[in-house]
């Protein structure tokens, strides 16, 4: 929906020059959905989207003549700055959550683990039986694990982490289920299954990328987690819409992460 950068009004009408002109402010102010922003062929455009979908990489189609590398990675990236986009939008978790947090990134020599050179550390967040959250964190410690969860989830929740002493201070905003572990299984029926569950998709999803590149690793798990969310619809007529429907404008804050 086209709105009004300075007053977030949707009450506009079109002038001669193509621009828009707010009724509530007066400002005057151009749209440019990101569909049109790209300047390919419709058909084209469709063709990509439909690859998308169905996760193709852009190396796989550089025998077509249809468009450039460039071109694609640009359409991607904005594909990927939409989903991105809505993830943001989405409401706090509330009730049974599942936290917990991996690192990715490809095997290396040297140390293993949370000291493991070139990882990108992520923190998850899955409602029961629901939606699911991800977001890099710069650091793998108590602040901001706490961060997180105080931005994406309301107090009063039930959580279930692992037995790492970083999640002891939940308690003070709902209830906190520790999961302790022998041999890597679950004692008793509590488990946080979903969050681990999730991991193996995301990164079983990013494999055939055969590496991302690191500044716009947000918008590859922003899609992971869009396509997650909305595993039960067919995704190419949501996409399509949501290109139409996002301004160029708004995602240029999204397209890469501040560090």
């Amino acid at each position: 929906m086209k709105r009004c950068p300075a007053c977030d009004g949707c009450r506009h009408y079109r002038l001669a020059d193509g621009r828009f002109k707010c009724r509530a402010c007066g400002r005057r102010f151009s749209w440019t959905s990101a569909w049109d922003s790209v300047r390919l062929a419709s058909a084209t455009k469709h063709r990509l989207l439909a690859l998308f979908v169905l996760g193709v990489p852009s190396y796989r189609q550089r025998f077509r003549r249809d468009a450039s590398a460039q071109a694609r990675e640009r359409f991607y990236r904005l594909l990927r700055a939409c989903c991105a986009q809505v993830e943001q939008l989405r409401e706090p978790f509330e009730g049974a959550v599942e936290c917990d947090e991996t690192t990715f990134g490809g095997a290396r020599k040297g140390k293993r683990g949370w000291g493991a050179a070139g990882k990108v550390i992520v923190f998850g967040l899955v409602k029961r039986n629901g939606r699911v959250k991800a977001m890099p964190i710069p650091v793998h410690d108590r602040v901001s694990i706490m961060r997180e969860i105080e931005a994406h989830t309301r107090e009063g929740a039930l959580y279930y982490t692992d037995e790492w002493q970083a999640y002891a201070t939940l308690k003070l905003r709902g209830e906190h289920v520790m999961i302790r572990k022998e041999k890597g299984k679950p004692v008793g029926r509590d488990h946080i299954n979903g969050i681990e569950g999730f991991w193996s998709y995301a990164k079983n999803w990013l494999y055939p990328y055969r590496g991302v590149p690191r500044q716009y690793f947000h918008l590859y798990l922003a899609e992971v987690c869009y396509r997650f969310n909305q595993r039960e619809q067919d995704l190419k007529p949501l996409l399509h819409k949501l290109l139409r429907q996002t301004s160029i404008q708004e995602l240029r804050s999204t397209l890469v992460r501040k560090s």
